[in-house]
């Protein structure tokens, strides 16, 4: 037996590989004989479908300018690459692959249809500039957060959307949270959306924000916080929880919260600190759309530089392929080797100066990137610093009530303590309390150890929000260098395989 034909061998996409799935796709006899003469145009190439083919590596498109429609489902892809040029597409198919991250689809702008079902892709990024986007098929893949999908409601002619699959899609509000946000929305997971769903939706969800359950059970509270508060640092802080923190591992707080005097002077620092809360959670939210607007404005920069260099490209590669066709099919006739030789020179050059031009539009865009990213970083930078020494400063108001309530709270139990060495108190007061109040030294351990309690709590959510913060700027800007850093790398690689496919085509001639 011949065990060579069960050995693994991928598609290599090449130009002959290629030329061959072309020719088998719907020429027909007839047009694969004109074909055969006239050579293959890939320019007029509108449909291929390459499925099925353990391909490993997307490569060798680029001259496919006029595709409209392309099947790369069901092959052993691990990166979304090569489709720079295929700003024609409006149908991709990328399904049943081993893709983990969304890249490389910046300049497919006529893109409607993209299915990326049955891969390893755990977030939903780098789709900014699909704005024609209309269906969109993403399940079976590692989404864990719904608030990457609902990211998705930037598209207003999205009208199709499969997630199912995914390890969000088992949360049984999935369904309703989606029909809340998307209200062009017609079919979900491969269902219609219909009007009922959509009814129970809007009553279960408010639909102006990313959104929890509005009732959620206090032991989900972690659980079902809304993103949107966390996005903004403010997470817990509007309300009483920053409070029940501080008083969490008081020793003898029924004890002394039993005294008129101090349960007042409790319920008052109480107001005081929530209204603190409050304020500050109010101006993170606010401090959050400010920088919310500075990141958008820098991924709108961003893709419209990589949109611009990229026409330029386009621009300079056209130019170039239509001398350089005409020169091919020049030196195709020649068969005296002297001229052809002298041909195949010009050309040599003809290539290395279209290497220097691509090449010179890349290193302009990798300034313009440096530059965006610079802007970006001044930009972030003063509004993390702004917010920052807002909320130290709210802190700073906190501990100051935490040393007057402690203060005042020393003053009672001094007062107390007093009493009841003298046996001058109330005949209602409880036993467990009287004995406390006996031992001075034992009170003064007991308010000390509040106290510090509470200062250390103030001081761990302001650590909290500010290192937070501060890692979101940080890791922002470095992941915005480096993928300006991919992109460039991927870009120069792109010049250089082509320059390479190039210079095979001359070395054939030879």
């Amino acid at each position: 037996m011949d065990w060579s034909s069960f050995i693994f061998k991928p598609f290599v996409m090449d130009k002959e590989s290629l030329q061959k799935v072309v020719l088998e796709q719907g020429l027909g006899d007839q047009g694969e004989r004109i074909a055969k003469m006239e050579g293959i145009q890939f320019s007029d190439v509108h449909e291929l479908s390459l499925g099925y083919k353990d391909i490993l590596k997307i490569d060798h498109l680029w001259e496919f300018t006029s595709l409209t429609k392309l099947e790369l489902n069901s092959n052993l892809i691990k990166k979304i690459e090569g489709l720079d040029r295929l700003t024609n597409l409006t149908w991709l198919d990328l399904s049943f692959n081993k893709i983990e991250k969304i890249v490389g689809l910046e300049t497919l702008k006529n893109l409607e249809l993209l299915n990326l079902s049955n891969n390893k892709i755990s977030v939903i990024e780098n789709m900014d500039t699909l704005e024609k986007l209309t269906i969109f098929s993403i399940a079976d893949n590692l989404l864990e957060k719904l608030h990457d999908v609902l990211s998705l409601r930037r598209f207003k002619n999205l009208f199709s959307l499969n997630i199912s699959g995914n390890p969000l899609s088992k949360d049984e509000d999935c369904k309703y949270l989606i029909a809340a946000n998307f209200p062009k929305l017609k079919y979900l997971n491969c269902r219609y959306l219909d009007e009922k769903t959509k009814k129970e939706a809007s009553v279960k969800f408010n639909t102006d924000e990313l959104l929890t359950p509005q009732t959620p059970k206090a032991s989900e509270q972690t659980e079902t916080e809304p993103q949107l508060h966390k996005d903004a640092f403010v997470e817990f802080l509007n309300g009483p929880h920053l409070f029940q923190q501080m008083h969490k591992e008081d020793p003898h707080t029924d004890e002394l919260h039993s005294l008129p005097e101090i349960a007042s002077l409790h319920s008052t620092f109480k107001s005081q600190i929530v209204q603190l809360c409050m304020q500050l959670f109010e101006i993170g939210l606010e401090e959050h759309k400010h920088r919310e607007k500075a990141v958008n404005s820098f991924v709108s920069s961003r893709a419209n530089a990589v949109a611009e260099g990229q026409q330029k490209a386009s621009q300079v590669l056209a130019k170039f392929e239509q001398q350089y066709n005409e020169s091919i099919a020049e030196m195709q006739e020649l068969s005296d080797p002297e001229p052809l030789t002298d041909k195949i020179n010009v050309c040599i050059d003809e290539i290395q100066q279209l290497r220097e031009s691509l090449l010179m539009l890349e290193f302009e865009l990798i300034s313009q990137m440096e530059d965006l990213i610079k802007k970006l970083d001044n930009s972030i930078s003063d509004m993390v610093a702004s917010f920052s020494e807002t909320a130290q400063g709210i802190f700073v108001q906190c501990r100051d009530l935490e040393n007057e309530y402690n203060e005042k709270v020393r003053n009672v139990a001094v007062a107390t303590l007093e009493k009841v060495a003298k046996g001058n108190v109330e005949e209602d007061m409880p036993e467990d309390v009287r004995m406390l109040f006996m031992d001075k030294d034992n009170v003064m351990d007991v308010l000390a150890t509040c106290h510090n309690n509470h200062v250390l709590a103030i001081s761990d959510r302001e650590t909290h929000l500010i290192t937070r913060l501060n890692d979101w700027k940080d890791g922002l800007i470095k992941a915005s260098q480096a993928k300006a850093l991919q992109r460039n790398r991927m870009g120069i690689s792109d010049i250089n395989s082509y320059v390479d496919y190039l210079m095979e085509q001359l070395n054939e001639l030879q």
